[in-house]
C-alpha cells in the first residue's frame, strides 16, 4: 500500500487511544504516506501523533455540513487515489464518503448498516470489556497488520517544550522542581473529584514545601479553577484557560507527576511518558484507563452501585467520585516523589 487512509474519531481521548494504529500501519507500510481524516477540534494533538504524514479536516458541524461540501469532500479525496481506508469511526456518513470516493479497500466494524459499503466489514467486539485502544488496534490486526507496541504516544516539539521551560520560569517553577500538574476538569460533572478535594490536596501539597503545583485546564475549567483556589492562602500555578493544546502537552511533559480524572489531559500525561494519578469512578479503567509509557496508579472504589460505567448524569451525590480520598492521591504523588 502506497496511501493509506485512516478514518479518525471525534473526541481528544479516543484519539489518544488510536495512535498505535499510526505506528503499527508505518511499521508495515514504512513507504507509505497515511493521512487522517478527522474533525477540527483534534487537529492540534494528531499532529503529534507518530505516523501521521497528512490531515484532512472533515467540518460535519461548519464547513461540510451540507451536502453539496460533502460532495466536495468526496471529489477531493478521490482525486488522493487511496489504497486502503482504515475506518476507525463507525458513522455511516464517514464510510460513504470514503465509499463514493472509490477507495478500493475499505475496512471498519459491521456496524449501523455500514457493512454493505465495506470491503472488510469486522465483527464489533464486546465493547463492554474491550479497551478502547484495543478496538481501534482491532480495525488494523484484521487486516493482517502485526500490532508491535500498544502503547499509546505523543511527541512534543522542542519550540513548545522551550516555551512551556520559559512560561514556568516566569511563575518561579524552575528545570529541578518536582512538579505536580492537577487537572480537574472532566467533560462531564459526574467525572469530576469534589471541588473540596482538590483544594486539600493543593493545601497539602504547597505546605509539604517540596513540590511547585500547577493547575491546567481549558476555558471551561476556570470557573472551577477558581473554586478549588478561593479557600487556600498560598495560591499554585494557574494556567487554567491560558494554554493551548499544543502548550498543555508541553506542560504534561515536564510534569514529574499529574493528577486527573478519567480525561484526555489524562491520557495527554500518560502518552508523553509521564506518571499519573488516575481518580475513577463513574467510568472503567478496563476500558479507557492510561495506556501510555509514563506509570499509572489507578485509584477507584466500588460503592455498590455496580453501575460502570455509569451514564446517570442526575446522580445526586457522585458517591463514586467522593469516595477517593486525598490521603490515598498524597500517597501515590509520595510513591513517585521516593522514586
Amino acid at each position: 500500500m502506497k496511501k493509506i487512509l485512516v478514518v479518525n474519531v471525534n473526541w481528544l481521548g479516543d484519539v489518544i487511544f488510536s495512535s498505535p494504529v499510526f505506528k503499527a500501519l508505518k511499521t508495515a507500510y514504512p513507504q507509505s504516506q497515511i493521512s487522517c481524516l478527522t474533525v477540527p477540534r483534534v487537529r492540534e494533538v494528531l499532529e503529534a501523533i507518530p505516523g501521521v504524514d497528512e490531515i484532512i479536516v472533515y467540518d460535519e458541524q461548519g464547513t461540510h455540513r451540507r451536502p453539496l461540501a460533502k460532495l466536495r469532500l468526496i471529489y477531493e479525496l478521490s482525486q488522493k487515489h487511496f489504497d486502503a481506508a482504515f475506518l476507525l469511526h463507525r458513522s455511516l456518513t464517514r464510510t460513504l464518503l470514503v465509499f463514493f470516493a472509490g477507495i478500493p479497500q475499505r475496512i471498519g466494524y459491521d456496524a449501523k448498516g455500514r457493512g454493505r459499503f465495506l470491503t472488510r466489514a469486522i465483527k464489533t467486539p464486546d465493547e463492554r470489556t474491550t479497551h478502547r485502544l484495543d478496538y481501534y488496534l482491532n480495525v488494523v490486526e484484521s487486516s493482517g497488520v502485526t500490532v508491535a507496541d500498544r502503547a499509546s504516544s505523543l511527541t512534543v516539539s522542542i519550540a513548545s517544550e522551550t516555551e512551556n521551560r520559559d512560561l514556568l520560569k516566569r511563575h518561579d517553577v524552575g528545570d529541578r522542581d518536582f512538579l505536580v500538574v492537577v487537572h480537574p476538569g472532566g467533560n462531564w460533572d459526574l467525572k469530576r473529584w469534589p471541588v473540596h478535594h482538590f483544594t486539600l490536596l493543593i493545601e497539602e501539597l504547597i505546605k509539604d514545601g517540596k513540590v511547585k503545583v500547577v493547575i491546567s485546564g481549558s476555558d471551561q475549567d476556570v470557573v472551577l479553577t477558581e473554586a478549588i483556589i478561593s479557600g487556600l492562602r498560598r495560591k499554585p500555578v494557574v494556567l487554567a484557560g491560558k494554554v493551548d493544546l499544543k502548550q498543555l502537552m508541553a506542560l504534561m511533559n515536564r510534569a514529574d507527576c499529574v493528577v486527573s480524572a478519567d480525561s484526555g489531559p489524562l491520557h495527554i500525561a500518560s502518552s508523553v511518558g509521564t506518571n499519573v494519578i488516575g481518580i475513577f469512578g463513574p467510568t472503567r479503567p478496563e476500558i479507557t484507563g492510561p495506556r501510555g509509557s509514563g506509570r499509572a496508579v489507578i485509584l477507584q472504589h466500588d460503592v455498590g452501585c455496580n453501575r460502570r460505567p455509569c451514564y446517570n448524569l442526575e446522580c445526586p451525590d457522585n458517591i463514586c467520585m467522593q469516595a477517593v480520598s486525598v490521603k490515598e492521591v498524597l500517597d501515590a504523588i509520595r510513591q513517585f516523589q521516593d522514586q
